[in-house]
């Protein structure tokens, strides 16, 4: 029996990134996952990767009618969760006198708002013994320059992790987070040329304790333990970044 058969998974923003390897890694060992994101493309390209096994849902983290229809298709498709891995989030680099109102609100609409109503919508679904991950970040322990809008986003997903934790206690719900740090997950080739991302890259492998970047899968192996496996863990914070923010 594989080790995740019959299990039932929401992941927020599954079709890349981290969501889409947990995805991946939870539908190889049995479960069945709902993955939400925002491009109906790139959920549709998801979805024929992860097989029968997945629904893929186009969902704004960031509206709250969307949460709602994400738990309404929830229950509809799934009855109970057993796992939610509250993903979904956006990077935004601005130095902090250039930081605009809109990106400001933009990043605490997806980042923190949003992770806070799903969890809050879809823990009535949730089984007794259950288990939420959060996804927040190195960010929000060290002072990176040009993230402090990213960070402040992510240290509220860090409080929230605690405040959830306590709230769900009698309903038997696990909290926690996990915090990437230097991963090569395809962000940067987006956000800039393919040169400028090498040499980025490049940096932050050799200022890394590691010497290296970290990979998706890494972080999916992290959350789906803090989702099933640390049964005895909650309202902690689980670094994945090399030693980064910690050595």
């Amino acid at each position: 029996m594989s080790k995740y058969e019959g299990k039932k998974v929401v992941i927020t923003g599954g079709s890349s990134g981290f969501g889409l390897a947990t995805a991946q890694l939870l539908v190889a060992e049995g479960a069945r996952v709902l993955i939400t994101g925002r491009t109906q493309a790139t959920l549709d390209a998801a979805r024929e990767r992860l097989g029968d096994r997945a629904i893929a849902l186009r969902s704004d983290a960031a509206s709250l009618a969307d949460i709602d229809a994400l738990a309404d298709r929830t229950k509809a498709e799934f009855g109970t969760v057993d796992a939610l891995f509250a993903n979904a989030g956006v990077n935004g680099f601005a130095p902090f006198e250039a930081t605009s109102e809109e990106l400001f609100d933009q990043l605490m609409a997806i980042n923190a708002k949003g992770p806070y109503f799903t969890v809050q919508k879809l823990a009535p679904l949730m089984t007794e013994g259950s288990g939420v991950v959060l996804t927040t970040s190195v960010a929000n322990v060290l002072g990176l320059p040009m993230l402090s809008a990213y960070a402040a986003g992510k240290a509220a997903l860090r409080s929230m992790t605690r405040s959830l934790a306590r709230e769900l206690l009698p309903r038997k719900i696990r909290v926690n987070a996990v915090s990437p740090g230097p991963i090569d997950s395809g962000i940067l080739e987006k956000s800039m040329p393919k040169e400028a991302a090498e040499q980025t890259k490049a940096q932050m492998a050799a200022d890394n304790p590691i010497l290296r970047l970290g990979t998706p899968s890494e972080v999916a192996r992290a959350v789906a333990f803090l989702a099933f496996d640390a049964t005895f863990t909650t309202g902690a914070e689980l670094a994945v970044d090399g030693g980064g923010s910690q050595l």
